[in-house]
C-alpha cells in the first residue's frame, strides 16, 4: 500500500532548524522526523512511499541518496576500515517516489499533483510529516476496509499541550474555565487512509480538510479513530526539545519496529 507523505511545507514556528533544513529532517536522534515516520509505516509493511517536496526539497532527495545506513545499524568493520559488514538493513526494500508539489502549494494541491501515481490504488496512505504516533494503523486500516462506503479517515488525537477551554457570553464573562482534555474537544491528528474515491470529492486549489472533508461529512463518508496513546507533532523549537529529551532517555513510543523490553 503505498503512502504519501507531505513534506513540504514552510515550517514558519520552527524557526531554529527551518531557516537551513525542512522541517522533515530535523533530527529526533540519530535520524531524521521523515525517517521515524517512515520507519514507522514499513514496520506495518508499507514501504512505497510517494514524497510531496517543496521547500528544501532537494535536502530531502540529497539525504535519501547519500544514506548511512551505518548510522542506525549493527555492522561489522575490517580491512582497516575498507570493509562494511552490515548485519541489518534501513531501506533496502524500500521504494521512493520524489515529487516536487510545489514551494506554496497547500495539502490539498500536493495530494492531488501526485494522483498519477495514486491512480491503480483502490486505497493508499496518507500522512503530515511532523509528527509521530504509536496508533495502532493495521487496525485502523482493516476496520477501513471493511467500512464499504467509507472514503477517508484519519486518527483524532488529544492535545499533547495543556491549554484551558474557554466559554463565554457576549459581554466576555467567563462562564467555564476547563482543561481542553477534560473536554470531547478532539483534533486531527494525520494518518489519513482513503480510497481513491478522495479525488472525487477534491476540487482544484482546496484545502484536503477544508472543502473535500466537509463534503465527505455531509454524506457521513468521512470516519475517524479516537487514539488515546502517543502523538507528538513537532511544530515549535519547544517539541524539538521535547523529542530530543525523550531519544536521550530511550522513551520512544513511536518506535513500534523495537521489540518490547524483557523484564
Amino acid at each position: 500500500m503505498k503512502v504519501v507523505l507531505f513534506c513540504g511545507g514552510l515550517g514558519t514556528r520552527l524557526r531554529e532548524h527551518s531557516d537551513t533544513i525542512p522541517k522533515p529532517l530535523v533530527p529526533v536522534g540519530y535520524r531524521p522526523l521523515l525517517w521515524h515516520l517512515m520507519r514507522y509505516y514499513a514496520h506495518y509493511g508499507h514501504k512505497d512511499f510517494v514524497l510531496c517536496l517543496g521547500y528544501r526539497g532537494d535536502m530531502v532527495r540529497d539525504y535519501f541518496l547519500k544514506y548511512e545506513e551505518a548510522m542506525t545499524n549493527d555492522f561489522t568493520l575490517s580491512e582497516g576500515g575498507r570493509k562494511v559488514d552490515l548485519h541489518s538493513r534501513d531501506l533496502a526494500d524500500w521504494r521512493i517516489t520524489f515529487v516536487d508539489s510545489g514551494l506554496h502549494s497547500n495539502i490539498g494541491q500536493r495530494l492531488a499533483r501526485v494522483r498519477r501515481y495514486l491512480d491503480k490504488d483502490e486505497i493508499f496512505l496518507a500522512n503530515y510529516a511532523d509528527g509521530l504516533s504509536n496508533f495502532p494503523l493495521d487496525s485502523a486500516i482493516e476496520d477501513f476496509r471493511s467500512k464499504r462506503t467509507a472514503v477517508a479517515a484519519f486518527a483524532s488525537v488529544r492535545s499533547p499541550q495543556s491549554f484551558h477551554a474557554v466559554r463565554s457570553g457576549e459581554d466576555g464573562v467567563v462562564t467555564s474555565l476547563e482543561p481542553i482534555n477534560d473536554t470531547d474537544l478532539w483534533l486531527n491528528g494525520g494518518y489519513f487512509i482513503f480510497r481513491n474515491e478522495i479525488f472525487d470529492f477534491m476540487r482544484e486549489g482546496e484545502e484536503l480538510v477544508e472543502q473535500p472533508f466537509v463534503r465527505l461529512c455531509e454524506q457521513r463518508r468521512l470516519v475517524t479513530y479516537r487514539h488515546n496513546g502517543f502523538w507528538q507533532a513537532m511544530d515549535t523549537f519547544k517539541d524539538k526539545i521535547t523529542f530530543d529529551r525523550m531519544a536521550g532517555r530511550g522513551e520512544c513510543p513511536w518506535m513500534v519496529w523495537r521489540p518490547p523490553a524483557s523484564g
